[in-house]
């Protein structure tokens, strides 16, 4: 029992802790950029070893923002066209 005996049984607990635990902030930071054996792509976006391809959303982003994570998102998806077509 937990909380005062609210919560009846295994099943029961386990079904609460997986509705109480999830985040309400927006996921950055797994797509590591820079040139270590860890980071997937470059400073240009680009995956490293896959050709063609680029990762433009969040999770290039190294830590969360204080704020909303939807202007800085914004900002990366307007530089990558500019980087691309740069290259071309």
């Amino acid at each position: 029992m937990l909380s005062g005996g609210r919560y009846q049984g295994d099943e029961e607990l386990i079904r609460r802790a997986d509705d109480i635990a999830t985040t309400i902030f927006h996921p950055v930071g797994t797509c590591r950029k820079g040139n270590d054996t860890m980071a997937v792509v470059d400073s240009q976006l680009r995956v490293h070893r896959l050709a063609k391809l680029r990762v433009v959303d969040a999770s290039v982003m190294p830590t969360i923002v204080s704020g909303n994570t939807n202007s800085p998102v914004i900002m990366i998806a307007e530089k990558a066209p500019e980087t691309i077509l740069s290259e071309a």
